[in-house]
């Protein structure tokens, strides 16, 4: 039972010390026993035994299995509520919320409004693969709006209950907090996955940016440092209006509020090459857009580029291209830019400007697409949910400081506890937060 989990890797395990030929040698009994039964497969599992139960509707044998298994009840938690009711079910979680781990708490708390919307799509990112939708569980159907909304309310409640418990444990003689009112615009990373390092300010998934100018430029530049070859990669971007979507790349260069620079598909011997797209917020505002999503292509590659570099900068700063110096850019003009280190994908949302609220939210989004037009929108959207779901650092911070008692005041220099946007960019002081 305990190898099934990983019965792909120990099979080749099992080949590689050739354990099959010393099972038949005098003394080795045991190990012929073991093998018989893994081969076999003459074993019990946990998820086999839990819905042999679950079928059967026997509630106690079902859940007297998983409290033994906390992490596995807790990401079965929302079948089990939909499955034998969410009294009976969140009475049995609770008797093992305290073992579950922090993340997996506030990761049932943020995934709990989409799962629970009988309308919404579920995104998932397998490890190396692409972003996929999933439908919803269809036994919603048998649930009211009401009911639904109950379900949604207690296991948020539940969460941020044992989270301030948790909170409260920790001895904090510290009596003033400050909290930056940036991190509330930041999601606390659980569960996504990034293919790219970034050069500048460090972005979380989610993170949203808020225009300082009408107009943006968008940019990549590619191939520094590489001999003079046929290298295609192109940026492009996916307008998305209530009841359409349109594109702009190199095959469609200007629409209504999108300029494209056109493109190249050969780069110079150690410069590189470089493409934009200009993007007029009022002009797309006035065509009544809602979003603009950011992508990159690799059109004549297997992936993306891995030096390649994507990025946005708004009209706060001048813009200008240098075609003497190579450049693609001036970096002091840049709001935000990546460096792709992992050629892994096709193509790569980078980014989506919501036209109304007027920000830019920070993606990394891969799709299996040679051009734009093979972007999904749903798929954004469904996306753009589930980070819309996400806990910010900011609630977080608060709910430290409602559980240890703390004081938030408006000036870092009398707090104790300083919380400010350098602070999120550490990644690992951001995870400390997660206390088990």
């Amino acid at each position: 039972e305990i190898m099934h989990p990983k019965r792909g890797m120990w099979i080749r395990f099992i080949r590689a010390l050739r354990l099959a030929e010393y099972s038949k040698r005098k003394g080795f009994q045991n190990l012929a026993k073991l093998l018989d039964l893994f081969y076999k497969k003459d074993y019990p599992v946990a998820a086999g035994q839990v819905n042999h139960y679950r079928l059967r509707y026997d509630a106690e044998k079902t859940f007297s299995i998983l409290k033994k298994r906390p992490g596995l009840f807790t990401r079965s938690l929302f079948a089990n509520m939909l499955w034998f009711g969410p009294e009976l079910s969140l009475q049995h979680f609770k008797t093992v919320a305290d073992q579950v781990p922090a993340r997996l708490l506030f990761t049932l708390s943020m995934y709990a409004p989409i799962y629970f919307d009988h309308e919404a799509q579920r995104i998932v990112k397998p490890l190396g693969g692409t972003n996929k939708r999933i439908p919803t569980n269809p036994l919603l159907q048998l649930y009211s709006a009401t009911q639904r909304k109950e379900m949604k309310d207690k296991i948020e409640e539940l969460c941020l209950a044992t989270m301030h418990q948790r909170f409260a444990n920790v001895e904090n003689k510290n009596q003033r907090i400050f909290i930056e009112e940036g991190l509330f615009n930041i999601p606390v990373s659980i569960g996504d996955r990034s293919e790219t390092v970034q050069d500048l300010p460090c972005a979380i998934m989610g993170t949203r940016f808020p225009l300082q100018g009408e107009k943006i430029r968008l940019f990549m530049q590619w191939g520094v440092g590489l001999p003079a070859q046929h290298l295609d990669m192109d940026l492009s971007c996916q307008v998305a209006y209530k009841d359409r979507t349109d594109f702009c790349s190199y095959a469609q260069m200007t629409i209504p509020g999108c300029q494209h620079s056109g493109d190249i598909i050969n780069i110079p011997n150690q410069i590189g090459a470089a493409e934009y797209i200009d993007l007029d917020v009022n002009a797309l505002s006035y065509h009544k857009a809602e979003y603009v999503s950011f992508t990159c292509n690799a059109y004549s590659q297997g992936s993306i580029s891995p030096n390649l570099v994507v990025g946005w900068m708004d009209s706060k700063n001048a813009m200008k291209i240098s075609a003497s110096s190579g450049n693609a850019y001036d970096p002091s003009c840049v709001t935000h830019q990546v460096k792709i280190t992992q050629g892994l994908t096709k193509g790569l949302v980078f980014g989506v400007l919501d036209v109304a609220a007027r920000e830019i939210i920070w993606l990394e989004m891969s799709f299996g697409g040679q051009v734009v037009q093979n972007l999904s929108h749903a798929t954004i959207k469904a996306l753009l949910a589930k980070l819309t779901s996400k806990l910010n650092i900011g609630n977080l911070l608060q709910l430290k400081a409602q559980a240890q008692g703390l004081v938030q005041v408006a000036d870092k220099a009398e707090a104790e506890e300083v919380y400010d946007l350098n602070w999120a960019s550490n990644t690992a002081a951001v995870t400390q937060l997660l206390v088990d």
